[in-house]
């Protein structure tokens, strides 16, 4: 994580959370992050209910530490509850520090839909500070997380929808329809109107992965990649099977092991499907980082 801005190309989950949905029990006297309002803590025991919460919220998660002190529920506060805030004591949940690679406090993430989504390390001023929220809140609307819960002294408000973009719009359409071809070209017409629209790249990359696996057999799949090792269009459908199941170092292993055996074809193909898979994880991604690395080494 940097004190940078968030861009698009990070605004995707980045680290595992399954290991945090069957917690412990939380201890006694433990606040549970469920106990209401727009800013609340967490524990390593309670955070399957920031998992719960960031269905309705995104959900920005603040590590802080001794002589760290929390800075972000006022501002959390002027969204008036579309955003909530969850505080955790990094000195004390060594599990959430782990998984959300905390390297230093304070450190901000966010979980939309149960998707992690690192933002940055540091403190960071109130104007980019905003920037970064927005693109959390656009990125929430994409992913149909448009609720609000209520704030303190306040009635339950109204679900707010957060516009998108309307090609965005449209394609987030086509998906909840299982019309992944019309999203596809949604996305590509606005990375045409807008080539640094890493939203839409990212999206794309990730509704050409649904189109893929639509109506696939994973067990034809499996077989055929196991039967025929060298084929490419059969390891580049195994490494599909392989992303959808978070199975990244699987599915880069695969496609990198392979590609000093290809032509110039299929060397194309493959570096053309992980720089698909790049985008889904995100670039933050220790995965990612560690694939692009080979990958730049294969092709110089």
């Amino acid at each position: 994580m940097t004190n940078a801005p968030l861009s698009g190309a990070n605004l995707r989950g980045a680290v595992d959370l399954s290991s945090l949905v069957n917690p412990p029990a939380p201890a006694a006297g433990a606040q549970a992050a469920g106990s209401g309002g727009v800013v609340r803590q967490a524990t390593d025991a309670s955070f399957t209910q920031v998992l719960d919460l960031s269905s309705i919220v995104p959900v920005i998660v603040e590590f802080f530490g001794q002589g760290v002190e929390s800075t972000l529920a006022s501002f959390v506060e002027q969204y008036g509850g579309r955003i909530a805030l969850v505080t955790v004591d990094a000195t004390a949940n060594p599990q959430l520090v782990q998984a959300f690679q905390v390297t230093q406090v304070p450190t901000v993430a966010a979980v939309i839909g149960g998707r992690p989504v690192q933002l940055f390390a540091g403190v960071m001023p109130e104007t980019e500070l905003r920037d970064v929220f927005d693109q959390v809140l656009q990125l929430a609307a994409q992913q149909g997380v448009t609720g609000s819960i209520p704030t303190a002294g306040a009635e339950p408000a109204e679900p707010v929808e957060e516009p998108l973009p309307p090609h965005h719009q449209e394609a987030f359409d086509a998906i909840t329809e299982g019309d992944y071809a019309t999203a596809i070209k949604e996305y590509e017409t606005a990375i045409a109107q807008n080539p640094r629209d890493q939203l839409a790249v990212a999206g794309l990359a990730q509704v050409s992965l649904l189109a893929r696996l639509d109506g696939v057999s994973m067990d034809a799949v499996r077989s055929a990649a196991a039967s025929a090792p060298d084929d490419v269009d059969a390891q580049l459908a195994v490494a599909d099977l392989d992303v959808s199941g978070g199975h990244l170092e699987d599915a880069f292993g695969r496609l990198l092991d392979l590609f000093p055996t290809l032509d110039a074809a299929g060397k194309n193909a493959v570096r053309t499907r992980l720089l698909e898979y790049f985008e889904i994880a995100g670039a933050e991604d220790p995965r990612v980082i560690a694939g692009r690395r080979r990958l730049t080494g294969l092709l110089y």
